[in-house]
């Protein structure tokens, strides 16, 4: 069975309020994390909130990071979705481990576009046949 993809949950808490309200730790946490995964930056964009709280969006060739903030609850939550056996998902975490600052962190892996078998040239493609856990 192959893979298409990762995708990488992580619930980050009790993380340093200011580290987590800052529009630049966000875009160098993001940007390590990108060359940390081995994955290729096509664009980065990220929004403070009013009052307090940021969002990052990093799209990447091989999918995307997302990482969206509450610093009132000192909680951190991140996406990062890669696709081919050049990257790696996992090395996200000592980065965000070190900017961020988080008392604890939680990690949920998912493998995306699961290939249960490759049928014959000449038969038709039937997606039921194909994936596994698509509704």
């Amino acid at each position: 069975m192959q893979r298409i993809g990762r995708h990488l949950i992580l619930e980050l808490w009790g993380c340093d309020a200011d580290r987590i309200n800052s529009i630049e730790t966000i875009e160098r946490a993001m940007t390590e994390t990108v060359e940390a995964c081995g994955a290729t930056l096509l664009d980065l964009r990220v929004y403070p909130f009013t009052p307090i709280g940021v969002t990052g969006v990093a799209i990447l060739s091989e999918s995307h990071l997302m990482i969206h903030t509450w610093p009132e609850h000192g909680y951190a939550a991140v996406d990062v979705f890669t696709c081919g056996f050049h990257t790696d998902p996992n090395e996200a975490v000592p980065v965000l481990r070190h900017y961020f600052q988080p008392e604890r962190i939680q990690v949920m892996e998912m493998n995306r576009g699961l290939i249960i078998e490759e049928p014959a040239k000449t038969q038709p493609r039937d997606p039921e046949t194909l994936y596994a856990g698509v509704c």
